[in-house]
């Protein structure tokens, strides 16, 4: 399930999203019953627990012992609604990282961030990167990895495509455990049994299978010791984003050698 951001009306998204200092929780007078910010803590806690396909208004005004109907004052809709969801959970990533261990650690430590922030809120994933939310978190997640890697010395043209291949594979890494947890859910069937028994059928179809992809085979059998409490996608997950990461950073640093040459 892909959703689109900023498909509510433009003006009022974006006057939602950029709210803070005008919320009605600080006008005079007594609070109200309801509140922007719970309407989307709600939304929140609904996608947590169901995900993505479980959110409504309905759903939401449940939970808040509130009809749909009652929301509509504060958020006009759903589509408000996942926009506001998506940059108010990004406020729990740093806006700033300590560079005392040098630029690569912090890169680091914003990466094994996001990567936790995900499989914390695996419905953030399925918000589409192809239109923004243009809220001011998602702004100060990107800023803050720009503020990292602009001390290495590249130039902007060059940073440009780190922040970017940076970020998106963060988030390709981590739509595979958020993916192979879904598929467990959804099918009452874990990783192991599932590859288990189409293994050992694929075996006996095909029993040269390891001689005719000889490198898919080395990949599989000289390999670090997995997390034996981890199912087997989520192990294969963290592999790939441990040294994914690793080659990223390294090529990160092979540039910044090349610039600081004579």
């Amino acid at each position: 399930m892909v959703v689109y951001a900023g498909q509510g009306d433009p003006r009022r998204s974006i006057e939602l999203l950029w709210r803070a200092g005008t919320s009605q929780e600080k006008r005079p007078g007594p609070r109200p019953a309801l509140s922007v910010d719970a309407i989307v803590d709600a939304g929140i806690a609904v996608a947590d627990e169901a995900g993505m396909a479980a959110l409504s208004m309905r759903a939401v005004g449940e939970r808040l012992g509130r009809t749909a109907m009652a929301l509509y004052t504060y958020v006009p809709g759903k589509n408000e609604l996942v926009d506001l969801m998506y940059d108010r959970a990004l406020a729990e990533l740093p806006t700033s990282y300590d560079l005392a261990d040098g630029w690569r650690a912090a890169v680091t430590q914003w990466a094994h961030d996001s990567w936790e922030f995900f499989g914390r809120h695996p419905w953030v994933l399925q918000v589409s990167q192809a239109r923004p939310v243009l809220g001011p978190h998602e702004f100060a997640v990107v800023e803050s990895l720009a503020a990292v890697l602009v001390t290495t010395g590249l130039p902007g043209r060059e940073l440009r495509g780190i922040v970017g291949a940076i970020n998106y594979f963060v988030r390709g890494a981590a739509q595979t455990i958020a993916e192979a947890r879904a598929a467990r859910t959804a099918t009452g069937e874990g990783d192991e049994e599932w590859w288990y028994a189409r293994s050992a059928v694929l075996m006996e179809v095909e029993p040269d299978l390891a001689t005719k992809f000889p490198m898919l085979h080395l990949l599989e059998t000289d390999r670090e010791p997995v997390d034996p409490e981890l199912p087997y996608l989520e192990n294969d997950a963290v592999e790939n984003f441990q040294g994914g990461l690793k080659v990223l950073l390294d090529g990160v640093e092979a540039a910044v050698a090349a610039v600081a040459e004579p």
